[in-house]
């Protein structure tokens, strides 16, 4: 019964990201519809999608892992730092 709820709570974790995911990417093309202020092209687009599928994949390697949950939740948090790092960069050039 406990392994039943604990799979089916990871398993809407990973839909509730993949989600975010998806919701990330859609939000610059429905702001396109409404505002000259962005212009994304298909290459912004094409980077988004690998950097937010890569993060996605290392998302599902590390819930999968055996590791411990703290050890999960600091590699977590430093490839989402990383993440928003490398947005940030591609968005104004932070360095």
């Amino acid at each position: 019964m406990i392994a039943t709820h604990k799979a089916s709570s990871l398993t809407a974790l990973r839909y509730g990201v993949w989600g975010l995911i998806c919701a990330l990417l859609l939000a610059p093309l429905v702001a396109m519809q409404f505002t000259e202020e962005v212009a994304w092209t298909a290459s912004d687009f094409m980077a988004a999608g690998g950097l937010l599928g890569i993060a996605g994949a290392m998302f599902e390697a590390i819930i999968r892992s055996p590791l411990r949950s703290t050890l999960k939740l600091v590699i977590l948090a430093l490839s989402a730092s990383a993440v928003a790092l490398v947005w940030a960069q591609g968005a104004v050039g932070i360095f």
